[in-house]
């Protein structure tokens, strides 16, 4: 898991795989615009746990419309002291009409073999007209399809989310060709085409700025009020908002397959995911039908042996009251609602959650293990010091490692090659390059081979420079070290370093208060380099000088031994051990596909105070979840109760029997808020003025 990218191995392992095994395989459907995204992932859901959940009004709006007036008709009818049989011919066409919606999502239900809200409405209806209660039951039904309108425009959180993430990109994109904008549909932008946006407006695609400089606000994606930097070589994306200058883009990526697009299809797929626990519940569902039957079946049992005939005259109604009461709707909407609201309050904070089953890992984790280059560390390196051999001139060591790095994209190699056009090192061509996984770099170069990485590579291939090695290292203490070799030559090493980034420790703290008892850094740098890091940062244990196979075998064997492992890394390295872990997080939009691909849940920004967030997202959820259940559960046995004992009126129990529903998506889009704070803690710091060399804060208390 710890595959952090080799470079932080010692002396470079060099593990460069950067980018080379892209094999993007990105499933994504290639949806290029708006109603495509949204249509995206159709089909009955678990937050429509009825059918009825499932009817669209404007389907049955002429019978619908047609029922209301015949019953109000009726109801005036009755006041005005028309005959019951004349008031009751409206009635029964109005119950007829009201009932055709419910009569056909029972039917649906019936036919799936999932016998649900549905099927119990529906025989309550038919019931009430078996009995000649016409009116009762047109009101029933009209009370039942109302009331099924609003919990339904409630419920649709998943896709209100999932619109206001589509609709940050525009439906448009301004493309360059030949130095000419012409503004097309974002369904006609290919990848490799050029985009011209504009300050203030919002980016249609993922992309890389070719031209220009300007600040974006990632907020919709990262969470993040502060915004960012970009040039030419950098990549931006979609859904966020260009704030002061004109960029040119070359797209990378469109609709779908954008990383906003991602994160809305996640949503989608939270709505429709059917976890254990959700099947489970089905399963605990199914039994509310025949029961309700059965307790409806006994109740008019009972009344109707009674010796009082207003009893048996009601013994028909109180059957029907107990049917209406009796929806397990609730119950079933009891961890998909969750899950959804979950999923939304993730990625406002830039958590992208893949799958359910990882968030409810995410409650459970005693044990965190992380990379450290650009995970716990900034990853961005410098050249702090150049360590020559006896007898190697420091410009010669510097022009053989940038002629081996010129061709890796790895961030060792990168900042060894800025360092070398900084000093005016000319970097002379090189052939043959070949990238050796986790050990470093060979190439050949008008000076001869030139081999870059680590030490114990070079050890393994040249015994003999054992002792210089030792002597280099010395002078390198506490950096991360690249030794070169030219032919046979042992020519030194490079020393680089990069910074824990702020707030690092303070997370691990948090971290310890969430209960996890074992934190862990697993690194292919030196053990100097990786045991500065941990004191830093508070860690347990290091796992130093690490293959990536054997950060890989570190983790299963954590895993064997019962602990539950949260792997937090950015490397193309790290991508094995992200899936070996029970949750695997990979840290920033910069990071690997490979790594992105592998771990079940990506932050699409590099602060680390994102994963004790998830931990506390996780467990919240998992009480929310618990609370709905019992109280949908409670809800239904109290009304089976009232209505077996003729406690509730017929409109009342229509009423009642969305009381479990209110409760449970209330209760459940609490979790839409949670982490505001978060973010308004985020926006306060990002607002207030930095701190200057000439500034004093608190005087008066200092006077004082």
């Amino acid at each position: 898991m710890a595959q952090h990218h080799a470079h932080d191995g010692h002396d470079h392992a060099h593990s460069h795989d950067h980018g080379h095994d892209h094999g993007h395989s990105h499933d994504h459907a290639h949806h290029h615009d708006r109603d495509a995204a949204l249509a995206a992932g159709h089909g009955p859901s678990a937050m429509e746990c009825c059918a009825h959940h499932e009817l669209k009004g404007e389907k049955w709006i002429i019978p619908l419309l047609l029922g209301a007036i015949l019953l109000i008709t009726a109801f005036v009818a009755r006041m005005s002291g028309v005959s019951d049989e004349v008031a009751a011919i409206p009635a029964f066409i109005a119950a007829i009409c009201l009932g055709l919606p419910l009569f056909y999502a029972a039917c649906q239900e019936l036919m799936r073999g999932k016998p649900s809200s549905s099927v119990l409405a529906g025989v309550a209806i038919l019931a009430a007209m078996a009995v000649q209660r016409y009116e009762t039951a047109g009101w029933l039904a009209f009370i039942l399809l109302f009331a099924d309108q609003i919990v339904r425009r409630t419920a649709s959180g998943a896709q209100r989310a999932i619109e206001a993430l589509v609709n940050l990109t525009p439906d448009t994109a301004r493309v360059v060709r030949d130095g000419e904008e012409a503004v097309v549909s974002l369904a006609e932008v290919r990848v490799g085409m050029t985009v011209r946006v504009r300050p203030g407006e919002n980016l249609p695609v993922d992309g890389r700025v070719s031209s220009g400089r300007s600040t974006i606000n990632q907020a919709s994606l990262t969470g993040e009020a502060a915004p960012v930097e970009v040039q030419a070589g950098e990549d931006v994306y979609a859904g966020t908002t260009n704030l002061t200058g004109n960029i040119d883009l070359e797209v990378t990526q469109v609709g779908a397959d954008t990383t906003i697009g991602k994160v809305s299809q996640l949503i989608r797929e939270a709505e429709n995911t059917r976890t254990s626990k959700q099947l489970l519940i089905e399963q605990v569902a199914g039994f509310v039908v025949p029961v309700a039957l059965s307790v409806a079946a006994v109740a008019w049992f009972i009344k109707a042996q009674s010796a009082d005939a207003l009893v048996r005259a009601d013994a028909a109604i109180t059957a029907v009251t107990v049917l209406v009461v009796a929806c397990p709707s609730a119950l079933l909407l009891a961890s998909p609602s969750a899950l959804v609201a979950a999923f939304a309050a993730a990625a406002r904070l830039g958590i992208l959650i893949k799958k359910t089953e990882f968030l409810e890992g995410a409650a459970n984790i005693d044990a965190v293990v992380l990379d450290k280059t650009g995970t716990i560390t900034t990853g961005k390196f410098e050249v702090s010091r150049l360590a020559p051999a006896e007898g190697v001139d420091g410009a010669e060591l510097l022009r053989a490692a940038a002629a081996g790095e010129q061709h890796s994209n790895h961030p060792l190699a990168q900042s060894i090659l800025t360092t070398a056009r900084a000093a005016r090192v000319e970097v002379e061509a090189s052939s043959d390059y070949e990238e050796i996984h986790g050990r470093g770099v060979r190439a050949h170069t008008p000076m001869g081979e030139v081999r870059v990485g680590r030490a114990s590579w070079l050890r393994e291939l040249s015994p003999h420079i054992h002792g210089q090695v030792e002597a280099v290292e010395r002078n390198i203490e506490g950096m991360t070290g690249v030794h070169v070799m030219l032919g046979d030559r042992y020519l030194g090493a490079v020393g680089l370093e990069d910074r824990v980034k702020p707030g690092t420790r303070q997370v691990m703290e948090k971290l310890r208060e969430l209960d996890v008892r074992t934190i862990a850094i697993f690194t292919g740098d030196r053990l100097s380099v990786a045991k500065r890091v941990g004191v830093a940062i508070g860690a347990d244990s290091i796992e130093a000088e690490c293959l990536p196979e054997e950060k890989h075998e570190q983790i299963r064997a954590m895993v064997r031994e019962g602990k539950r492992v949260m792997m937090v890394g950015d490397g193309i390295n790290d991508g094995p051990s992200l899936a070996e872990a029970d949750v695997g997080v990979a840290m920033g939009l910069s990071g690997s596909d490979i790594a992105a691909n592998s771990a079940g849940i990506a932050l699409m920004t590099d602060d680390l105070n994102r994963i004790p967030f998830l931990m506390q997202l996780a467990r919240r959820t998992r009480v929310i979840v618990g609370q709905n259940i019992a109280a949908s559960i409670v809800i239904v046995v109290i009304g089976l109760v009232l209505a077996a004992t003729g406690t509730l009126a017929v409109p009342l129990a229509a009423a009642y029997h969305f009381a479990g529903d209110v409760f449970v998506i209330a209760n459940s889009f609490r979790l839409f808020r949670f982490g505001e704070n978060f973010v308004h803690d985020a926006e306060g710091e990002a607002m207030a003025p930095a701190r200057r060399e000439a500034s004093i804060r608190g005087l008066r208390t200092q006077v004082a």
